[in-house]
């Protein structure tokens, strides 16, 4: 069998590389003094910059050089750690054509000048949409190193960019940084970004926009974790007219605080700390959190109810609820102290037990209960009979309650006759 000969290679020979296999040299100076050049010949003309910028990559590569790209644009050169322009190479090492060279005093107009330059260049090269993206989160990063002017208009800009869905809401967070938050820089940054919003699109488009990223469960983050640092907050809010978002994080505060106080009440009864004790971390949170006497009331009974595991016969729930009802009227009866509170709780039964079927004929024991343990007077028992607050099976624990009720009437028509006859 006959073996094939490898022919012999003169010595010194080339060997031909194919030119997929070569690889260009990583060269973002070169890159840089080509765009800058570029650039500079079309000055502040937007329509000269958006075609230089059409046709250059069509010979440069955006898809290595994408960072650098939008480093130019924004800050007129390449930035590196700390936030400063590279200074590497023969230079020039920046150009005026850049957002960093806008007016001081924020133009809006200039501002959406830059905007479409950004728009035209992603719409022609797409891949550049997620370069951009990742490009804007390490930026936001350099903010502390800017200039004030300027971190105004990145502000502007992402208020555009982020209104046309170039750079998703959430890149904010990364201003959730100790070194930005400590100043304050990250929440003031944040505030002109919703300043620049509300300006342009509407208090109601920034409000939605927020709530479908959630983004109001992360204000907090934005802030050190002192009083001084909460009353700056709502100040600046305010000041900036922007109400309604303070308003929106503070629903939300209030209730991630109501799941604390739910969270910590369900720990204290499943190590079966004494009531009194309990009682006292309860008011000590709802006070530090604001959270009212009739919330409170209804966080108890949604806490205490969720303990047992229920009967799942009508006939004999109705007892285990009113014995472990029992266990815990103190608790329910130090914060139903006022009259908005009795009568919360009373809903919040009605709503209960019309939810739960098989607590329908429990309703009318359960407010015997906390009527005989101080927990609901009959005022309130009366205002809710008589008066339209929730609809939902309300004829039907009507009808449970009228004997009960007609006797309360009957002994308040009695006591009112005994002091006249005094």
């Amino acid at each position: 069998m006959s073996q094939k000969v490898e022919k012999p290679v003169l010595s010194g020979q080339r060997i031909k590389t194919r030119k997929r296999d070569e690889r260009e040299r990583n060269d973002p100076i070169g890159f840089r003094d080509a765009i800058i050049s570029g650039l500079d010949k079309c000055a502040n003309d937007f329509e000269a910059i958006s075609r230089y910028l059409d046709g250059a990559g069509n010979k440069l590569d955006y898809r290595r050089y994408g960072e650098c790209l939008f480093d130019i644009l924004i800050a007129g050169g390449i930035l590196v750690p700390g936030g400063s322009l590279s200074q590497e190479g023969d230079g020039p090492h920046k150009t005026d054509a850049c957002i960093f060279n806008a007016s001081d005093e924020i133009n809006m107009e200039e501002m959406k000048n830059w905007e479409q330059v950004f728009i035209k260049l992603m719409r022609r090269y797409k891949y550049l949409e997620k370069i951009f993206q990742d490009e804007i989160k390490k930026i936001l990063m350099f903010v502390k190193y800017f200039k004030q002017t300027e971190r105004k208009k990145l502000a502007a800009m992402l208020a555009l960019w982020i209104s046309n869905g170039s750079v998703l809401f959430t890149a904010v967070l990364v201003l959730n940084n100790s070194h930005l938050v400590k100043d304050h820089l990250a929440l003031d940054f944040l505030i002109d970004i919703f300043n620049n919003w509300r300006t342009e699109r509407g208090v109601n488009s920034l409000y939605s926009a927020i709530r479908k990223v959630n983004l109001e469960q992360h204000f907090s983050t934005f802030i050190p974790d002192t009083k001084q640092s909460q009353v700056y907050f709502r100040n600046a809010f305010q000041k900036s007219g922007l109400d309604e978002i303070l308003k929106l994080y503070e629903d939300q505060h209030q209730q991630a605080a109501k799941k604390e106080l739910q969270s910590t009440l369900a720990d204290a009864l499943a190590e079966n700390k004494p009531l009194r004790d309990i009682i006292s971390d309860i008011k000590e949170i709802a006070a530090r959190d604001n959270i009212q006497e009739h919330e409170t009331a209804c966080i108890i009974w949604t806490t205490v109810m969720d303990i047992p595991e229920w009967s799942k016969k009508e006939e004999l729930v109705t007892d285990q609820a009113v014995r472990h009802l029992k266990v815990f009227t103190v608790l329910f009866s130090a914060f139903t102290q006022s009259a908005k509170a009795e009568l919360s709780l009373l809903l919040k039964v009605q709503e209960y037990c019309y939810s739960n079927m098989t607590f329908m004929r429990a309703f009318h024991k359960i407010v015997m209960l906390f009527y005989k343990t101080d927990v609901i007077s009959e005022q309130a028992i009366l205002k809710w009979y008589t008066q339209d607050y929730n609809v939902k099976g309300k004829m039907m624990f009507v009808d449970q309650m009228k004997q009960f009720v007609e006797w309360l009437q009957n002994a308040e028509e009695e006591s009112d006759s005994e002091g006249e006859s005094e």
